[in-house]
């Protein structure tokens, strides 16, 4: 278990615990340590629940990064069947941090398109840490056309820091790729749903999340700028990271009430890093549900309500 700034008092409980149980193992005497071991987990069982209740935007952002969350892989593994991944953008090459393909949801045929960060070193070195290139977002595109020609559904999953920003990147046109991504989300006639499994970053997020309905998980995040990035344009100082968090809105409470997104999709006690199973369940059960929404609106509906979604968007605060 990987523990975070917060989580300390908590790591040193847990530890105490198992170190008890470890000195059970080795000794005959067990009852007296079970009891304590789980006196133990009692009380850190009541400081999860304390330190999960009211988080604030910066501890929600470290949450959305944790990288014991499950990733793009692990929900299309657990949620999908006969997935069938398609590769490259038919101009320049594969790109790593986006995965997608054919696939069956409920068994019904569908399209799925996600973010994927990898899940140690050489997995998140290969994946490029989910920041896509631009030929990752032609690979989007060419799925999503692929999906308006045989009316399939379009699944996406975020979890990405950004697009990659290096040069080659840059050279071969980043910024006119992801608003390729973003323009095919609004044409294509098919229903179009959106989750943010973690982190949403920036356009590289929006352009897989101009969805007909948007949810989130509990504790991911979505902003047009990364806590930090922000904090240095604003304040000139990085560690300002905690107000920026505070200011950029970024959580899934505070765009459900300003009307960005649709839906907030409940995690288990500590986050989805505790429960992996569980919070993948929940998350299929609010695809299955947001696509129930969609099922049997015509493609002019569709593209019409998706472009109404995001023109109303700035009409709602956080005060209303």
């Amino acid at each position: 278990m990987v523990y975070l700034d917060f989580e300390k008092p908590l790591a040193d409980i847990e530890g105490k615990a198992e170190e008890l149980r470890a000195l059970a193992r080795k000794s005959e005497n067990t009852v007296d340590v079970e009891k304590e071991a789980a006196a133990l987990d009692r009380k850190s069982g009541d400081l999860l629940r304390d330190l999960y209740k009211s988080l604030d935007p910066w501890r929600k952002t470290q949450v959305a990064r944790h990288p014991d969350r499950p990733h793009c892989r692990d929900y299309i593994d657990a949620l999908f069947t006969e997935y069938t991944p398609l590769a490259g953008d038919r101009a320049f090459g594969d790109d790593h941090a986006v995965m997608g393909g054919l696939a069956r949801f409920n068994d019904a045929p569908c399209v799925v398109i996600g973010h994927e960060k990898g899940n140690d070193t050489k997995t998140r070195i290969h994946h490029n840490f989910g920041m896509a290139r631009p030929e990752g977002y032609r690979k989007a595109i060419r799925l999503m056309d692929l999906a308006h020609r045989f009316r399939l559904p379009v699944i996406t999953l975020v979890d990405t820091p950004g697009a990659y920003p290096g040069k080659g990147a840059e050279e071969r046109g980043q910024s006119e790729a992801i608003a390729r991504s973003t323009q095919k989300c609004l044409e294509i006639g098919v229903p179009l749903v959106s989750v943010i499994i973690g982190e949403g970053g920036s356009g590289g997020a929006v352009a897989f999340a101009t969805a007909n309905r948007i949810a989130m998980l509990e504790h991911s995040i979505y902003s047009v700028i990364s806590p930090e990035g922000c904090a240095s344009i604003l304040w000139k100082d990085a560690e300002r990271m905690r107000d920026a968090a505070e200011a950029l809105r970024l959580t899934a409470q505070d765009l459900k009430k300003l009307g960005v997104i649709d839906r907030i999709i409940g995690e288990p006690v500590g986050g989805a890093q505790r429960d992996p199973a569980a919070a993948i369940k929940a998350v299929g059960e609010e695809i299955a549900a947001m696509l129930a929404e969609l099922d049997g609106k015509k493609p002019a509906d569709l593209i019409r309500d998706r472009r109404q979604k995001f023109l109303d968007m700035g009409s709602k605060s956080l005060a209303a």
